[in-house]
């Protein structure tokens, strides 16, 4: 672990300004650290998605058993397959808008810098692009559900 000490005046703001902004869970990581600030929901409640559930196609939460972790488990994917991955916690949109096209579909060809999804994090809405010019293989999130940093977004074949 780093020898520097822990600001607790920042760490203090910080949940002040989580607490304003309605935010029910922050995780920071650094080199040798990490930060999780979770309120108001009991482990037992957290919504996850199962292994079972992911491998059927099926985008319904289920719920975790109480004492155990809340780390989602992304089913295996294709060896030749660039995966995007969620660079904040947030809310993961498939359109601009209710009603709106998806900004990209399976089986889709996509370019470099295209916006492929918006994962909103405290009101705002933050454009996640495509790195590779590529076909989308498979979307591993369904619209409207919540997202942890580092989870896998995409899965791209590149071209």
């Amino acid at each position: 672990m780093s020898d520097e000490p822990v600001d607790l005046n920042l760490v203090k703001e910080l949940i002040r300004l989580l607490r304003e902004g309605n935010v029910t869970e922050f995780e920071f990581r650094k080199a040798d650290y990490r930060l999780r600030i979770r309120q108001g929901i009991p482990v037992e409640e957290i919504p996850v998605r199962s292994p079972a559930a992911s491998q059927n196609g099926e985008d319904h939460p289920a719920a975790e058993p109480a004492g155990s972790t809340t780390e989602s488990v992304a089913a295996p994917v294709d060896i030749d397959v660039h995966e995007v991955r969620s660079p904040i916690v947030g809310t993961f949109y498939r359109s601009s808008s209710p009603g709106s096209s998806a900004f990209v579909d399976v089986g889709d060809r996509i370019r470099k810098n295209q916006v492929l999804c918006i994962v909103e994090a405290m009101k705002i809405m933050n454009e996640i692009e495509s790195d590779v010019e590529g076909e989308v293989h498979s979307i591993h999130v369904a619209n409207g559900q919540p997202v942890e940093f580092g989870e896998l977004l995409f899965s791209i074949k590149p071209l």
